[in-house]
């Protein structure tokens, strides 16, 4: 069977697999502006009601007429000016909108859009949601349900490092018992994400599992509490939460399972970049130097196969940060300067991938350079809003640059929405200080005591502790954790150089509360 394709612009509409593609690259495009630009685009040229527009966005729902203005802003700046200027969208006063830029037809066969783009993008990982049940018993919050699922869609989709069923898709198989190995062969999917919704009028829990398809076991599992009552003016809000806090979680257990598999596989002939990629992710989250410098062969290799993979580039970028940070080089500088250039060419490959901008932002940070750490990240945050290492590296930027009470608010956020790095112990580390710095040592001991909790001989973890109990006047907590501290050896290197450097009051006080614990 012969699909229909709108193709506009360097734009290509795929109702069939509920993709927005632009010069051959899918687009992250939520489902009701998908909705929106379809309904416009079937219209030839031809004006449509708001109220149709409504119904097609949000059916069987209402919603107020700004939604709408809402969503078609949004579109307007995601498929930005025409060649020729104007818009593509028009507004027509008092009734709607119509599509005013030329479209054309195409048909082909179901198979050569993804034809097109084979290759390496074949071995990235894919997922599918899988419509969420609703579990309140009242029928009328079933779209309550498909909205949450959507949203989680949308916020995975704008990860790039892996491919995410389309909406369509995945909602074909609503309220059909069949099993995940036929669902994940129909999609074409390794891994599927099935939830369910509870409401109560004063709460909603979300539980979800990650299940690897080819093998029907569940990967991970979690459930999500909101409380609070809820009127329907909100529920838009509230599902965004849902589904940044769901895809958060999400993203990095598909990332350390894809790594641990490439890390297993026995791969013949010549490894790709992608694959490269992949085993260099693995080494580079065991967190020790001799990963460390492992990975960055891996990143290097990658890199010099396939300089056009933005992967390649922004997690070289991760790893050099990591050995200047550590101390695990013996040349810093020149590390640090491969790693802002890896940084910067993985956001002029992609420029909408979030991890891109994290991997020039932390690279930034322990080069100094603040103000640029500062604006990456806030752009990887901007390309997903789910991204935990954007709002932690935003904190930390911020730490650095001498703004603590700045810096509490996104890196706890960011820590809400990966609680399970395996680097957590670091970014424990920071927000402790951030409290510290910001005249909260209760908090700042609370941090301190979770980074122990995660790696028990963090000697800087200890350092925190035993100045965030001298300032409450705990004098015998102080000292058993100076004690402490002083028998570990020192770390190689100095992961707070950069906030030493640049705020010498801060370093003056630690060093007045460490004489103190001493003492």
């Amino acid at each position: 069977m012969l699909e229909k394709r709108f193709v506009f612009g360097p734009y290509v509409l795929d109702p069939g697999r509920g993709t927005l593609l632009r010069d051959g690259t899918p687009l992250a495009i939520g489902h009701r502006a998908f909705a929106l630009l379809r309904t416009l685009l079937e219209a030839d040229g031809q004006v449509v009601a708001k109220s149709d527009l409504m119904e097609a966005a949000w059916p069987g729902v209402f919603v107020e007429e700004s939604n709408l203005s809402v969503q078609v802003a949004a579109l307007r700046r995601l498929l930005g000016a025409p060649p020729r200027g104007s818009e593509w969208i028009a507004t027509t006063s008092r009734i709607g909108y119509r599509f005013a830029g030329p479209v054309t037809i195409s048909e082909g066969a179901p198979d050569e859009a993804a034809d097109a783009h084979a290759g390496d993008a074949a071995r990235r990982p894919s997922i599918a949601v899988l419509p969420f049940a609703n579990l309140g018993g009242d029928p009328a919050q079933e779209y309550f349900a498909d909205g949450v699922t959507e949203d989680i869609i949308t916020a995975l989709s704008r990860f790039r490092w892996f491919r995410v069923a389309s909406r369509n898709s995945s909602f074909a198989f609503k309220g059909r018992p069949v099993g995940a190995k036929d669902v994940a062969h129909a999609l074409g999917v390794r891994y599927l994400l099935e939830g369910s919704v509870r409401r109560s009028p004063n709460a909603i829990r979300i539980s979800t599992q990650l299940v690897d398809a080819t093998t029907a076991n569940p990967l991970w599992a979690d459930r999500f509490d909101f409380g609070g009552q809820f009127d329907l003016g909100e529920m838009f809000a509230v599902q965004d939460r849902i589904a940044a806090q769901v895809a958060g979680a999400i993203e990095p257990e598909l990332l350390r399972t894809e790594s641990a598999l490439a890390a297993r596989r026995q791969r013949r002939g010549d490894p790709s970049g992608w694959d490269l990629v992949h085993r260099g992710t693995w080494y580079f989250h065991q967190v020790t130097r001799p990963t460390h410098l492992r990975a960055r062969e891996l990143f290097r290799e990658a890199s010099r196969i396939d300089p056009g993979l933005p992967e390649a580039h922004l997690w070289l970028a991760r790893v050099s940060a990591g050995l200047a940070a550590y101390g695990w080089s013996d040349d810093p500088a020149a590390v640090l300067r491969e790693g802002v250039d890896a940084g910067l060419r993985a956001v002029q490959l992609d420029e909408q991938n979030p991890y891109a901008h994290y991997g020039l932002a932390i690279a930034s940070v322990y080069a100094d350079r603040f103000d640029q750490a500062m604006r990456a990240a806030e752009r990887a945050i901007e390309c997903s809003p789910s991204f935990a290492l954007g709002h932690l590296v935003l904190g930390m930027a911020r730490a650095f640059a001498g703004d603590a009470a700045g810096a509490v608010a996104p890196l706890q956020h960011g820590l809400r929405l990966d609680p399970h790095d395996r680097q957590n112990f670091a970014w424990n580390e920071i927000l402790a200080w951030a409290h510290l710095f910001s005249g909260d040592p209760v908090r700042a001991l609370e941090c301190a005591t979770r980074a122990m909790k995660i790696r028990p001989d963090w000697r800087p973890a200890l350092e925190i502790a035993a100045c965030s109990h001298a300032k409450l006047g705990e004098r015998e907590a102080a000292h058993a954790c100076a004690e402490q501290m002083d028998r570990l050896e020192p770390p190689p290197g100095d992961a707070l150089a950069p906030l030493r450097r640049r705020n010498p009051d801060w370093v003056a006080e630690v060093d007045s509360l460490l004489l103190a614990a001493r003492s």
